[in-house]
C-alpha cells in the first residue's frame, strides 16, 4: 500500500516531537540509520550513536520542545551532478528551533539557566515510514551568542532569532502538492543557474535578481546574519563571500524538493571553493573548503520572498584551521597547555 506524503509528514512530525521530549529514537529511526550533523557531531551511524546525540540535547535542555516553522515533504528531483539513486527518495524537511531551559552545557557552550532557542534545520530520508538518513544543522554559533560568549568577529548582517514564514503556512501537515511544487522548484533552479553565470568581475553578470521579490528576506546563519533586499544581500553576504571564495562552485544536492510554495535544496557539500580572500574576519588561508548548506525557500507571486540558509560555519572554520570550540574553551578558562597533536 502506498502511503501519501501528507500521512508520512504527519507521522514523522509526531515522532520527532515525541523524541525531542524524551521518547526513544528507535520510534522513528531504522537501527542502522545514518546521521550527518553539523560540527562537532559530523557523520554517525546506528541507533546508539543517534541516541547519544539526542541525550546530549536533552541533558542541555531537559524541558526541550520542538518548534517547527517549516515542515514540508517531496520526492527528491534529479541533479545531474549526483548519483541517480538519490532521485525519487521520499524526503521530509523542516526548519525551526529546539526551545527550552538551558541548564547544562552543550558542546562547551555555557548554560544560561534561561530559555534559549537552538536553531535547527533537518532533512530526513524515509524508507518504509522510518528515517534511513538524516541531515541536521544545529546553529551552535547562534547558541554561543545567546549564551553571551561570541568567539569570532562581529557579523556583517543582523543577528537574531529567525522569523518564520510571513504567511504562517510553512508547517504543511495536512496538505502536500501532488506536482511537487514544480513551478516554485523550477524558479529556484533557474535562480541557481543564474548565480552560476558570474564572470568573476561584475555582480551584474549574475542575472538572478528577476527571481527575487524586491524586499526579499535572506536569513543567513549566525556569523553572517540576516539581510533584506538585493542591496542588503550584496553588501552583507554576496560581496564578502565572493571576495573570500572567488572560485566557488556548486557541488551537488542530496535534497531537491518542492511542496506548494516551498522549495528545499541542500548539499553535503553544496558549495566548494578556495579561501583566497578575507571572510568572516579571517584572512585568506589558500585552503580548499567544502561547505555544508541547506536552503529553504518560500515563493510568492512567482518569485522568492524568503530564504533561510543554514550553513555549518563551525565546520568551515575548522577547515580553515580555526577550532571555534577550542577557542571557546580557552575563553572560558580552559586553554591548551601543550601543543596540539598533528591534524
Amino acid at each position: 500500500m502506498t502511503v501519501s506524503l501528507t500521512s508520512l509528514k504527519q507521522s514523522l512530525h509526531a515522532g520527532l516531537t515525541a523524541v525531542a521530549q524524551g521518547a526513544d529514537p528507535a520510534l522513528i529511526y531504522h537501527s542502522n540509520a545514518q546521521l550527518w550533523a553539523s560540527h562537532p557531531f559530523n557523520q554517525l551511524q546506528g541507533l546508539e550513536a543517534i541516541r547519544r546525540v539526542w541525550s546530549q540535547l536533552r541533558y542541555a535542555l531537559p524541558d526541550m520542545q520542538r518548534r517547527d516553522q517549516i515542515f514540508v515533504a517531496g520526492n527528491s528531483k534529479a541533479d545531474a551532478r549526483m548519483p541517480d539513486d538519490l532521485e525519487g527518495r521520499v524526503l521530509v524537511a523542516s526548519m525551526g528551533h529546539y526551545q527550552g531551559s538551558f541548564v547544562n552545557d552543550l558542546c562547551g557552550i555555557p548554560a544560561t539557566h534561561g530559555v534559549v532557542n537552538l536553531r535547527v534545520c533537518e532533512v530526513h530520508h524515509l524508507v518504509e515510514g522510518k528515517i534511513a538518513q538524516s541531515y541536521v544543522m544545529l546553529d551552535l554559533l547562534d547558541l554561543m551568542g545567546q549564551a553571551g560568549c561570541w568567539p569570532i568577529a562581529p557579523s556583517l548582517g543582523a543577528e537574531g532569532m529567525w522569523s518564520g514564514p510571513a504567511t504562517n503556512d510553512g508547517v504543511r501537515l495536512h496538505t502536500s502538492d501532488p506536482s511537487g511544487g514544480q513551478t516554485a522548484f523550477d524558479t529556484v533552479i533557474a535562480m541557481h543557474n543564474a548565480l552560476g553565470s558570474f564572470d568573476g568581475k561584475s555582480l551584474d553578470s549574475m542575472q538572478h535578481g528577476a527571481y527575487w521579490a524586491d524586499n526579499f528576506l535572506w536569513y543567513g546563519p549566525s556569523g553572517i546574519g540576516q539581510t533584506r533586499g538585493m542591496t542588503g544581500f550584496r553588501a552583507h553576504h554576496q560581496i564578502p563571500f565572493l571576495v573570500g571564495y572567488p572560485d566557488r562552485k556548486g557541488a551537488g544536492h542530496y535534497v531537491r524538493i518542492g511542496d506548494g510554495d516551498y522549495v528545499v535544496t541542500g548539499g553535503w557539500p553544496s558549495v566548494t571553493g578556495t579561501h583566497l580572500g578575507e571572510w568572516l574576519g579571517l584572512p585568506a588561508t589558500g585552503k580548499h573548503i567544502e561547505m555544508r548548506v541547506m536552503d529553504f525557500y518560500r515563493l510568492e507571486n512567482g518569485v522568492i520572498q524568503e530564504n533561510w540558509v543554514p550553513i555549518d560555519i563551525l565546520w568551515i572554520f575548522k577547515q580553515m584551521g580555526l577550532d571555534v570550540l577550542a577557542r571557546l574553551r580557552h575563553l572560558r578558562g580552559d586553554p591548551l597547555t601543550d601543543l596540539p597533536p598533528d591534524p
